[in-house]
């Protein structure tokens, strides 16, 4: 098992930047791709980023346009999202997930999900 807790949502205003950070326990981090899907109200839950269980590859929604970067720290077990010029389009809860085996940008492919950190960008 898995176990995963996101932080680091909040309010912010359009053109601001949050990070975001997943902590994760359990099975090895290291062994695992990670990433963060969205769900915005009356939405599906859509990818944002993933990361590879070594870090070396990494994919993003072609919507972000370059805004957002993943990246993790194995020794701290945690996972990032650095997100700059937010717009009002992406206030939406936030969601880390881990999947044991291959990184994929498919949410239903992943495993393990912590329980949200919301987001909002106001305008």
């Amino acid at each position: 098992q898995v176990q995963l807790v996101e932080s680091g949502g909040g309010l912010v205003q359009a053109g601001g930047s949050l990070r975001l950070s997943c902590a994760a326990s359990g099975r090895t981090f290291s062994s695992t791709a990670m990433g963060w899907f969205r769900q915005a109200p009356g939405k599906e839950r859509e990818f944002v980023a993933v990361i590879s269980w070594s870090g070396a590859v990494t994919y993003y929604a072609d919507s972000l346009k370059g805004r957002f970067t993943i990246s993790r720290d194995n020794a701290k077990n945690t996972v990032y999202l650095q997100m700059n010029s937010l717009k009002p389009e992406d206030t939406a809860v936030y969601y880390c997930a881990a999947r044991v085996a291959t990184i994929t940008t498919n949410p239903y492919e992943y495993n393990y999900w912590g329980q949200g950190t919301q987001v909002t960008v106001s305008s």
